[in-house]
């Protein structure tokens, strides 16, 4: 099997588990590969070869509740161990704790490997990869995969087994102090709020941080790690999901709900009234507490985000930049603006991954809830909640996604022609015009006839799709559009418009 198969952009992902639909391609001597091949990369890109040669190399493993994290730990672990490696098996973890595993100098780990899917069904699994410097890139993955096949020298080295959550979540517990400006030992005495781990590896935070801090955490669900993912998808993206934890907090009248995905590198909350806050909201939300923090500041966020989101930010003094969707890359146009003198202190996708400069430049879920916890005692001293900070972010009438599956082999080739060929559509379109802020696909403003919107065509990061969203402040105007788009969508007979054909 190739190993080029398994690369995920910037980590590795694949199929653990046989099922009657798919055969099994991450598998215990793929990953033991993967291991050599990053042992190249350590020796090579991360100059730890002397390290390495000497036996001090050390390499942290953990993992979230899949039910294959144990049989891929263990082929990492002889994979590494055989070459000499110190390996700090770490158990049950975060992706955010696996990196800080790389920080925390009773750890002082070289690199670590997360052992995670995020929210994809239980027969996936992959490896997330950190150094001290940060995340692995997609150019590091592709590293590892042409050097997994060289043979290195034999040694011995052995493995060490403890945890990092416990040390993890007192360190969030001193910084949600900090950020309160406190010393309080329970400054959430007298808040009810409930966590939804979806059975992931979050369950840790309702007694840990929540708890510890003073928290009630009664009618928390779903916190008993279960790789089979059995109440709902750990995915604060998803609409089951969010309304799960919406259910919980108005079935146990709590003040705030947070929910986790499967490693904790994403999460969403819900306020006392049933305000669902994630998506556009969370990162109006976020801005709006980073713009206070760094007036005038820069946010870096996925494309497909909302006009109003732009305009929100803009009445906040800030500035939106719309870039390229996937969370390392806009991590990495946060690093790259902040390198250049730019204050940017957020960097955030739709889907929940949020990065905060003061935080490693790391997408981490619970870090997210814990800059939100700051601020509840000084909101219920002013009478206000979350939802409250963002009540001038207007919301669309209308939104919708459509994905079109391109059924050739040069998906690629052909996709961006199809955007190409947008392009010169809505240029001869009265009532569309091109948005020029914009760095991934097409992205088009209507008007006129076609109400009051937008939407964007941009090929899907990691499968063979095209994505089209669409969003209308109009009510029926998307219907307009669709129709209008559909005379150009006729003409590519490589483009499956089954979904787009369903609502016409």
């Amino acid at each position: 099997m190739d190993l080029k198969a398994l690369q995920n952009g910037s980590d590795f992902r694949g199929i653990a588990v046989s099922t009657e639909e798919y055969q099994a391609n991450l598998t215990p001597e793929q990953v033991k590969k993967i291991g050599v091949g990053m042992i190249h990369w350590l020796r090579d890109k991360k100059e730890l070869r002397e390290k390495q040669e000497a036996g001090q190399l050390k390499i942290g493993i953990g993992h979230d509740s899949r039910i294959t994290a144990d049989i891929l730990k263990q082929a990492l672990s002889d994979s590494f161990v055989c070459h000499g490696i110190q390996v700090l098996d770490l158990g049950l973890a975060t992706t955010p704790a696996m990196f800080m595993a790389t920080q925390f100098p009773q750890y002082d780990c070289d690199a670590a490997i997360m052992i995670t899917a995020s929210h994809l069904p239980y027969y996936f699994n992959g490896l997330k990869l950190f150094t001290r410097s940060g995340g692995a890139e997609k150019e590091d993955i592709a590293y590892i995969v042409e050097h997994s096949e060289q043979p290195l020298i034999e040694e011995t080295g052995k493995i060490e087994k403890t945890e990092i959550i416990q040390t993890y979540a007192k360190d969030m517990v001193l910084k949600i102090r900090k950020g309160m400006k406190t010393e309080e030992a329970k400054p959430l005495a007298g808040f009810r709020i409930v966590v939804d781990a979806g059975n992931g590896a979050g369950g840790f935070f309702a007694e840990q941080v929540l708890a510890e801090l003073g928290a009630d955490i009664s009618g928390s669900q779903f916190l008993e790690p279960d790789g089979t993912f059995p109440n709902h998808i750990p995915n604060p993206d998803n609409k089951e999901a969010m309304a799960s934890i919406r259910q919980a907090v108005l079935d146990n009248q709590a003040d705030l709900g947070v929910i986790f995905d499967t490693d904790v590198d994403r999460s969403a909350v819900v306020d006392g009234s049933g305000e669902v806050i994630n998506r556009n909201n969370l990162i109006a939300l976020l801005a709006t507490i980073v713009l206070e923090e760094y007036p005038g500041s820069n946010i870096v966020t996925n494309s497909p985000t909302s006009s109003h989101l732009k305009t929100f930010i803009e009445e906040k003094s800030g500035k939106q930049v719309r870039y390229i969707s996937g969370y390392r890359n806009v991590i990495n146009k946060m690093l790259e603006l902040n390198s250049e003198g730019i204050e940017t202190p957020l960097a955030i996708e739709t889907s929940g991954h949020a990065a905060f400069k003061e935080n490693y430049n790391l997408d981490d879920g619970a870090y997210v809830i814990a800059k939100l916890l700051m601020l509840l005692p000084r909101l219920k001293q002013e009478g206000k909640t979350l939802s409250d900070l963002i009540g001038t972010l207007k919301q669309p009438v209308e939104t919708q996604e459509l994905r079109f599956k391109i059924q050739t082999e040069d998906v690629q080739t052909y996709g961006n022609q199809v955007i190409y060929d947008m392009q010169v559509f809505a240029k001869n379109t009265a009532g569309f015009a091109i948005d020029q802020e914009n760095y991934e696909g097409i992205r088009v403003d209507v008007l006129e006839k076609y109400g009051s919107g937008w939407f964007l065509l941009r090929m899907s990061l990691h499968e063979p799709l095209l994505v089209l969203q669409i969003e209308n402040d109009l009510k029926g105007k998307n219907q307009t559009v669709l129709i209008k788009l559909a005379e150009f969508f006729k003409n590519y007979s490589f483009l499956d418009c089954k979904s787009l054909n369903q609502l016409l």
